[in-house]
Formats: structure tokens, sequence, C-alpha cells
């Protein structure tokens, strides 16, 4: 077995292509978060991207891409941005971790959305927990059957909210996959404004996350695109999503609305517009990601599953970065796995929002604002 440590910028056409092949083979690789486009766009943009090269025999069998911080830290690939991460590799490639963290050069590597069971790193799995996938293997109409299996009431709802914001607002026009960086700057802005509403870090304060996703915007082919959607009431944008497909599977990413049409739940509306754009588009499946939200229960016609774990080599390094993410991830487990305490947290964190936006607002009482036309 050999291990080389590359940029992924540094892979040749042909590299790339058996990247593609080893992705394609395996249904629990089809994520494009795992596809090379995305690790080479990184790489483009962070100095810290790595991707080791694993060949047996004369011959690729895997690729592990990850971020390398300082002090050797290693990260999945994207981070706190991606929702998916692992070895793309030929089936059940035994590989010792630590023997992979030692060409890598890491002290320790920390996962959360790791492609549940891969041998190399199942060992080291701490927990498992299921993301909720939309499945349109057996069509469109056998999941919205399922969606309502799962609660009629919040189908109803939402099919009334939908035809009554379509009457007073006009009528519904849902757009797939378009390429108007107009429209994209829209969503864009409402997703930073409901970061800052509930207390979270807006992520696209960082331009090179605004770069990142206006890359992905631009990608298009048969293998890997960003597809932007957009639901309009008239001529008026109400709720979009921005996120990363395959040839066969679209991943949440960025989802937003806005906020003047809340009433109407402009965001489910959209959700069930795109399910159905996405299944006549060819797609079998839309990923939720683990987590969060409790639409997912009822919307979810399937589950996948992502691993939680650490993997370290000893070091002063390693103990230190035990004792300072450990406690953390465990308590984040804990949140998200119980819906009462991320109800909680999330109001906790919405307050938060409000104090510090009220802040603002006094201490820049002359501030003209700089959301767009359509935004809240």
């Amino acid at each position: 077995m050999n291990i080389q440590v590359v940029r992924p910028r540094e892979l040749g056409d042909s590299e790339r292509a058996r990247w593609r092949e080893l992705q394609k083979a395996d249904p629990s690789l089809d994520n494009p978060f795992l596809s090379v486009e995305f690790a080479v766009a990184m790489d483009r943009l962070r100095d810290y991207v790595r991707v080791a090269v694993i060949s047996e025999g004369g011959r690729i069998a895997g690729f592990f891409p990850y971020e390398r911080h300082s002090f050797g830290i290693g990260k999945p690939l994207g981070g706190f941005l991606t929702t998916c991460h692992g070895l793309i590799s030929i089936p059940d490639l035994e590989l010792d971790a630590k023997a992979l963290l030692r060409a890598c050069k890491l002290s320790v590597f920390d996962f959360d959305h790791l492609v549940a069971g891969q041998p190399t790193f199942a060992p080291y799995e701490a927990d498992v927990r299921p993301a909720p996938v939309m499945d349109f293997t057996a069509g469109f109409e056998a999941w919205i059957e399922q969606v309502k299996a799962n609660s009629p009431k919040n189908l109803k709802t939402v099919r009334y909210k939908e035809r009554k914001l379509g009457r007073e607002h006009g009528d519904l026009r849902f757009e797939w996959s378009t390429p108007d960086p107009e429209v994209l700057r829209t969503l864009l802005a409402w997703k930073s404004d409901q970061y800052r509403r509930t207390g979270r870090v807006d992520r696209f304060a960082q331009p090179w996350i605004v770069e990142l996703t206006d890359m992905m915007h631009a990608e298009n082919s048969s293998d890997f695109a960003g597809v932007l959607t957009m639901l309009y009431a008239g001529d008026v944008p109400v709720a979009g999503h921005f996120g990363l497909r395959t040839a066969t599977t679209l991943v949440g990413w960025f989802p937003a609305y806005d906020t003047e049409f809340a009433r109407y739940s402009p965001g489910i509306v959209h959700h069930l517009q795109m399910a159905e754009a996405a299944a006549n588009a060819g797609l079998h499946m839309v990923d939720m990601g683990k987590g969060g939200k409790e639409y997912k229960d009822w919307l979810k016609s399937g589950v996948l599953y992502v691993a939680e774990g650490r993997i370290s080599r000893p070091s002063p390094t390693a103990a230190v970065h035990w004792m300072g993410r450990t406690p953390f991830n465990k308590a984040r487990t804990i949140v998200m796995d119980r819906p009462s305490l991320y109800r909680a947290a999330d109001r906790v964190l919405k307050g938060f929002g409000r104090v510090r936006s009220s802040m603002q607002q006094q201490e820049s009482p002359n501030a003209v604002s700089q959301e767009p036309t359509g935004a809240r």
C-alpha cells in the first residue's frame, strides 16, 4: 500500500477520472461533498486542503481528502460547511487509520459526518446518526404518499398555506437550477439575515465562503453541479435553496426565505415543490442532513447513516485537542438528539440574535440598510 499526499489541483485527468469511477461504483459515496470537483474548488480557496492518494498494486485504490491545520490537526474537507466526508475508495478497502494519519502528517482527525461503516474508520466511530432523505426511486407520487402517511395534518396545512400564498400574492412559480447570480445574491442575503436573527455566526461574512458558493453555482456537468432553486409568488421571490448534486443525489445546503411571507411557511412550500422538480429532473434522492429541524421527520422517506468519532496518534497536540473538542462534541450530540433541548437552545440563540440586533441599531441609529430589495 502506497500513500502519496498532494494538493487536489495537482491531480491529473486520469486521477480525477479514477476518483469519479470509484465514487460511482459505491452508492454510499453518492454525495457531491465527496466529489473531486468540490475538493478542487476548496483547494483553490484554502491553502490547508490536501488529498491522500492511496495505491495498491500499481493502481489507485482510494482518495482521502482532508484539511491539515496547524500542529497537525486534521479536519474533514469543508469542515462545518459540509454534511458528508470520508474515503473515496474501492469497496471494503482495509487501511490502518493511524498509518493513514502518519502519511498525512496528522496528529488527530476529528469527524462528525463520516460515511458510516467504512472499514478504515469504523473502529473509531463513537456514534452513528441517521440523516433523513427524500427518496424518489419509486417516483414522486410514492414519496408524497409517504409524506402523507408520516403526517397527514402537516401536509394538509402546508398545501392550504401554499394555495393561500398564491391567492393573496400571485400565482406560484418554481424555478429549478436557475443560473442567475442575482437570484443567488437574494438567497444569500436572506440566509445571512437568518443567521443574525437566530444568533448564529453569519457564514457569508467570510468572503471565501461567498466565493466558494459562486464557484459551485457556476458548476454544471452531468456528474456535478450547483442547483439554485427559487419559489415566486407573482414576480416576487419568497423562498429558495442552493445545494449541490451528483448525477442522482441533491444535498441540502443553504435554504432560506423572505420573512415577510413567514406566515405562509414558504420554506416548507418550497421544499415540496423542490422535491417534485428534483424527481422530474431524474434525481433519486434529496439528502437533508442529520439533526436539526423537525420538518425533516415528516418529509423523509428513508435514511442514510453518518458517524462521529476521533482518531489520534500519541502526541501533546492530540491530548490538547481532545480536552478542547470532546466535551463540546458530546454536548452537541445530546442537544441535537433531543428535540426539547434543541428547541430550548434554538430559543436562546434567537433571543441572543434579537439582543445583538437591537444593540447594533442603538449603536448606529442612522445606519442605512445594506439588504437588497425584497429581503427582510
